[in-house]
């Protein structure tokens, strides 16, 4: 452990800063196996080259669900050993209580700096407050790492702010990945203050939150690597002007990005995110692969219409002038 219990929420505030990717998790074409030498390459990318300040690791972008708990603790180990010092938070989420502590236990073992954890599916609930707060009550219990919570609508339902503030008291829960409309997000910042760390994935509000909020964090999905190449860091760039008070300068950046993010957007196949995404990288040069069951492939006028699409964003030209010009 990098820090004490007691210490959790001030590492938080140090460390849980700045912009955070969730990584995909490669596979090899064929056996579907783990693709080790990819997923590092990716991340050494991402970290030397685009200047992501923290790692989502195992999370449903990275497709937990297909892999086995062994897999699971590979790609941990991979992660941490590869990031070093640069920040990881690793997705212990697991619809079975004693998944999830295994993996938090193996997380807080190898010296991963956070460990998230999803609200689990509550079948045939109507009112989930008590059972959830006990199930973060439990899991905060078993392990000393700091914990974000993830709400979001694939659970069900959506935990109230009332709710997050009331677990954020627990000594170890340090933030959330709040998937909610931004009323409910922006609400739960208001009430929690400096006692949790608040974000939400969305990297077309991530400017306004930073302006209007006060958010530090970027937690997370997979725009930092999408949107930006070793040549064009304009969500990097549109950040940092924004985090130094150049309001102006970062909308001007944050507004020449509408483009790509349309044109990722819109190719984007209903039931096809992860497939999607990774034949996006596999255009920037890294390592995207196959996906796994019960996951679906992109068909090959799809990914027509995405290369299409992707070639009108010039993300592999020189960046735009009005990016460039606050460099």
């Amino acid at each position: 452990m990098k820090y004490q219990r007691a210490d959790s929420m001030d590492y938080a505030h140090e460390k849980l800063a700045g912009i955070w990717a969730a990584a995909t998790q490669p596979f090899l074409p064929g056996s579907l196996a783990l693709d080790e030498a990819g997923f590092r390459s990716n991340l050494r990318h991402w970290v030397d080259d685009l200047k992501i300040d923290g790692f989502f690791v195992g999370g449903k972008q990275g497709e937990f669900f297909s892999m086995s708990v062994d897999e699971r603790k590979a790609v941990f180990d991979w992660a941490v050993d590869e990031l070093g010092p640069v920040g990881s938070i690793l997705s212990c989420s697991d619809q079975n209580m004693d998944t999830v502590i295994d993996l938090a236990r193996h997380a807080e073992a190898i010296g991963a700096d956070f460990i998230v954890v999803h609200a689990p599916v509550l079948s045939f609930f109507k009112a989930q407050d008590e059972t959830l707060y006990e199930y973060y009550k439990y899991i905060s219990e078993q392990v000393n790492i700091g914990i974000a919570m993830w709400s979001h609508p694939d659970s069900g339902y959506l935990m109230s702010p009332e709710l997050c503030a009331r677990i954020a008291k627990l000594p170890n829960i340090v933030a959330i990945k709040y998937s909610v409309p931004r009323e409910m997000y922006a609400r739960l910042t208001q009430m929690v203050g400096k006692d949790l760390i608040v974000s939400t994935a969305s990297e077309p509000e991530w400017l306004d939150n930073v302006i209007e909020l006060g958010w530090r964090c970027y937690l997370c999905s997979n725009p930092p690597y999408l949107l930006q190449t070793a040549g064009d860091l304009r969500m990097r760039e549109y950040t940092d002007l924004a985090f130094g008070g150049d309001e102006a300068g970062a909308r001007r950046v944050w507004e020449t990005l509408q483009p790509v993010r349309a044109a990722f957007a819109d190719t984007r196949p209903a039931e096809k995110p992860q497939a999607h995404a990774k034949y996006w990288q596999s255009l920037l040069g890294q390592v995207g692969g196959p996906v796994r069951r019960p996951l679906l492939e992109l068909t090959d006028a799809e990914k027509q219409q995405i290369k299409s699409a992707f070639d009108t964003t010039g993300l592999l030209q020189p960046a735009p002038v009005a990016a460039a010009s606050h460099g």
